[in-house]
């Protein structure tokens, strides 16, 4: 899908009934300006106090009501101090969208200097970087949270002083105004995608609504528009006037869809063709929600980049060691031929003539006759000799390589597994252990002042099967080596991806008989926290708990086992409850 934009005019639809349902009436009690291009307001009513969120920041602009304060600068910001001035006290008399645009305007009565009543315009347009708060009275600019030359846009100034004005540079149609004719007559003369057309025609449409609405109707979203029959059209017609309808009877169905945990986006309509949605009753508390996962993510990502990156580089060091040691040890691979030339040339050397470049024999091992090349200024017994020392010689390197290898591989492994604990890594709390590991295997030089080890937190995942087993995933090595050799008993059960870096998974049997299902939950989770978890199933390896090992001077997180079932399993895990 292309570029999505969340806050869609049908979100802000919803999100301006919310705030005509909480704020008709009410009076402004505060104003702050916490960040530069952010407005925090609070509002009195009957029921109680409430706070509005109002950002323009051009990655991440919102409007929602909040129950979060921030800190503000010690000097308001002048434009923080124009709105104390006329809207302090200041009574709420309407708040509006026009059309299904990403604006809201919310209308403020308030006394003027000279005492008497008049109204003024705070407006709030989310439009990606071109996000403002706009001050307006009778549609001129008194200011804006950022100010617009002619110089940054030709298409409108936002300046004190200047018309106020909704620029129309995309000639979108009014969704909700929308009619059957009009709606097939763009569809008909329209080359691009069905998915393109409906977000690129019609204001407010966002990608998501456009692929949910193709979805509804059953039509295929990457078809042309122009190659759609008429009774096709039609039908779908149907489908967008009825979300449509949603808009017009303020029936929304404020929703998240997820990609197993993360929260990819959000709507306000039903998001029927995802499988994960969770329902929110109020547009803000879901907006909420979603940023502060998403933010969440975003910043245990940048946290850990660092140590990403020192995996990575290890990781990809490693992988050129097992390239060059694969291919030494494959250089070896004739050394038992030349021991064979060094045995039948001592078995046969007798019949060689002096000064033979070569002799023909029978090889007693394979029952076939060979050539064997022989330097002409040797004896018979010298020639042998020089092949038995090629061979020892290939034997040893060949030794001495596999063992190399063996350690490359074991280090592979278990870097990938490092690299595996930061991407299911949801707290600082979890870095810290895993900067620890990398600090004792030797990848992160300990500095000499570090006067002690920093304390982590973090604690293995708990799942509830469905039917109410104790299943407990390892974060990262060291909480695996907890699980799986401190935490469990002998007849709880363990789980791991086949052959690939992976969580352990302990799943508690507590002496009782573990149903059939309780096992697929199990090895799903072992499928998700692991290096298969973009795959649809992964093989996993389980195995009584008792069966597990850990080699002497194994690296952590590394064990063997050798007598085990094996099942693939989905990396679904959405049906999967989570401990409180």
């Amino acid at each position: 899908m292309e570029g999505t934009m969340a806050l869609d005019g049908i979100v802000i639809a919803n999100i301006t009934q919310e705030l005509k349902d909480t704020l008709l009436g009410s009076r402004i009690y505060k104003i702050a300006q916490p960040e530069t291009d952010e407005l925090l307001i609070t509002f009195k009513t009957k029921e109680g106090q409430y706070r509005l969120t109002l950002s323009a920041n051009a990655s991440l602009p919102l409007v929602c009501l909040t129950k979060h304060n921030k800190p503000s600068p010690m000097t308001a910001p002048n434009f923080c101090m124009l709105l104390r001035k006329h809207l302090n006290n200041g009574r709420v008399l309407s708040i509006t969208q026009p059309g299904l645009e990403r604006i809201i305007d919310i209308e403020v009565e308030h006394l003027n200097e000279m005492g008497d009543l008049c109204s003024k315009h705070l407006i709030v347009e989310i439009m990606g970087k071109h996000s403002n708060i706009i001050f307006c009275d009778n549609n001129i600019i008194l200011d804006s949270i950022k100010h617009v030359s002619a110089q940054i846009s030709s298409v409108r100034e936002v300046l004190p002083g200047k018309p106020y004005f909704i620029p129309n540079t995309t000639d979108k149609l009014n969704p909700l105004e929308a009619n059957v004719q009009s709606f097939c007559a763009i569809l008909k003369t329209s080359p691009t995608s069905i998915l393109k057309t409906l977000y690129q025609k019609y204001t407010g449409i966002s990608p998501l609504v456009s692929q949910q609405i193709c979805s509804d109707a059953c039509i295929n979203p990457e078809l042309s528009a122009n190659a759609l029959d008429e009774k096709d059209q039609v039908h779908l017609y149907n489908i967008f006037s009825h979300v449509m309808d949603y808009v017009k009877c303020n029936q929304y169905t404020p929703n998240i869809y997820f990609d197993n945990d993360v929260p990819k986006d959000f709507a306000s309509i039903p998001l029927s063709m995802f499988d994960k949605t969770v329902s929110y009753h109020s547009i803000s508390e879901l907006i909420v929600d979603f940023y502060s996962k998403k933010e969440m993510i975003t910043r245990i990502r940048q946290k850990s980049s660092d140590l990403r990156r020192i995996v990575s580089n290890a990781l990809e060091r490693s992988y050129k060691k097992q390239d060059i040691q694969e291919k030494q040890i494959n250089d070896t691979e004739k050394r038992d031929k030349f021991k064979v030339y060094g045995e039948l040339i001592n078995t046969y050397g007798y019949n060689i003539p002096e000064g033979s470049k070569s002799f023909k024999a029978l090889n007693y091992y394979t029952n076939t006759e060979i050539e064997i090349p022989l330097d002409s200024t040797l004896t018979a017994k010298e020639n042998a000799i020089k092949y038995f020392n090629k061979y020892n010689k290939l034997k040893r390197t060949y030794e001495a390589g596999s063992k190399q290898l063996n350690d490359t591989q074991n280090e592979i492994i278990h870097l990938e597994s490092i690299a595996t604990s930061l991407d299911i890594a949801t707290s600082e709390e979890d870095l810290i252990q895993l900067k620890q590991e990398l600090i004792d295997s030797g990848y992160i030089h300990k500095k000499i002042n570090t006067k002690r080890k920093e304390k982590s937190t973090s604690k293995p995942f708990h799942y509830i099967s469905s039917d109410g087993f104790d299943i407990y995933v390892g974060k990262n090595n060291y909480q695996n080596d907890e699980l799986t050799f401190k935490f469990a008993k002998n007849d709880d059960w363990w789980f791991h991806a086949k052959q690939m870096a992976g969580s352990h998974v302990i799943l508690k049997s507590e002496g009782k008989e573990i149903p059939d299902k309780t096992f697929e939950e199990a090895a799903a989770l072992a499928a998700y926290y692991s290096k298969g978890q973009n795959q649809e199933k992964v093989e996993v390896d389980y195995v009584l708990k008792k069966e597990v090992k850990k080699p002497a001077a194994a690296k952590p997180g590394f064990v063997v086992y050798y007598t085990n079932f094996s099942m693939m399993a989905s990396t679904n895990i959405r049906s999967i409850k989570e401990a409180d």
